[in-house]
């Protein structure tokens, strides 16, 4: 099944509409993707980081991930994501 014709589960979009209406961006910021270049060299790829870390509430959870996965193209999504969180 192509990644474009997945629909998220009800609970989740559900879940999903409250973080994005959350009072969170009140003050969250636009933060910066950085290049990795060393990692990107060694894996071939290219690697960009969010920089979460830069906000003033310091965090990273599904609002940006999500954020950033719905904007990806069929393409993108077929390629595959990883990420990571501290």
């Amino acid at each position: 099944m192509p990644a474009s014709s997945v629909m998220p589960p009800p609970m989740l979009e559900q879940y999903v509409k409250k973080i994005l209406t959350s009072r969170v961006y009140d003050v969250a910021v636009e933060t910066p993707l950085h290049g990795a270049r060393q990692l990107s060299e060694r894996l071939g790829n290219q690697v960009l980081l969010k920089r979460e870390d830069l906000q003033p509430v310091f965090s990273f959870k599904i609002r940006g991930a999500y954020n950033k996965l719905a904007q990806l193209t069929a393409e993108e999504a077929a390629r595959g994501v990883v990420t990571a969180s501290a």
